[in-house]
């Protein structure tokens, strides 16, 4: 498996936060139906500088507890000053792979991943088997990935018009499957597990200036594996930077897919 392309850094951990909060107001329900409610254990596998983990310890409130899990040394170092910045003191991070997290088989009652699966290309099935594991009878297993092939950006600069091409291009190479939130009911079914709730959201997203998308953070690793030139990365850099000063800011639709598949009690 390729390494995890995605630097991390203060854009992105940005970003991250961005998305967290989104995630709170958009997918409340669902939370609540997978079983993210007072009291509740919570794994947060592959929570990258852990914003959702926050999030998920102030929904889990004092008697509740999250587990979060990460491989790249560089995000859980983000991870623990994102933690110590937000308050929270139910949050235990532990370094640990997307397949061998290191925690009990069914000790949680909800296990989340998002936005990891797109980057563990040819793992899938055997990801969300050892997720399936790890929740008690009746727990379930919450997935959130998009399809990056049908990203659209509304008031956007016409030298981007090659950047999400590439980007799934570059994923496709590494063996990834940049469409996998299409696949997640799915892998859930294969992993034994009731899908109990599949659906989408493509909320319309004004990202403030400086803001960059995920394929910026990939963009060292894009060019060294011939996926984008340095000439791609000085032009794309440049329309970002009329865009940042525009006056219309531009408004991205991303197609976001989230599956609960929840283990028979």
């Amino acid at each position: 498996m390729a390494d995890y392309a995605l630097k991390v850094s203060d854009v992105e951990i940005t970003r991250y936060r961005m998305m967290a909060q989104t995630a709170v107001e958009t997918e409340s329900d669902r939370w609540a139906f997978a079983g993210v409610l007072a009291g509740a254990t919570v794994a947060d596998v592959g929570c990258g500088p852990a914003a959702i983990s926050v999030e998920l310890a102030r929904r889990v409130g004092p008697g509740g507890h999250v587990i979060a899990v990460e491989r790249d040394e560089s995000a859980i170092a983000a991870a623990r000053e994102v933690i110590r910045q937000s308050g929270v003191d139910n949050v235990d991070l532990r370094s640990g792979e997307a397949a061998a997290t290191g925690i009990a088989p069914g000790s949680v009652d909800v296990v989340m991943m998002r936005h990891v699966l797109a980057h563990n290309g040819g793992r899938e099935q055997a990801i969300v088997d050892h997720l399936g594991t790890l929740v008690r009878p009746g727990g379930a297993v919450y997935l959130a990935d998009v399809d990056g092939t049908a990203i659209r950006i509304l008031d956007s600069d016409p030298d981007l018009d090659d950047l999400i091409s590439k980007y799934a291009s570059f994923h496709r190479t590494r063996g990834n499957d940049p469409s996998i939130g299409l696949r997640l009911g799915k892998l859930l079914d294969a992993a034994g597990l009731e899908v109990v709730s599949f659906g989408g959201i493509c909320a319309p997203t004004t990202a403030p200036p400086g803001m960059r998308p995920p394929v910026w953070a990939a963009r060292d690793a894009m060019v060294a594996e011939g996926a984008a030139s340095t000439a791609d990365l000085k032009r794309w850099d440049a329309a970002f930077a009329r865009l940042d000063a525009a006056k219309i800011r531009a408004t991205l639709f991303v197609p976001l897919f989230l599956a609960i598949g929840r283990r028979a009690a």
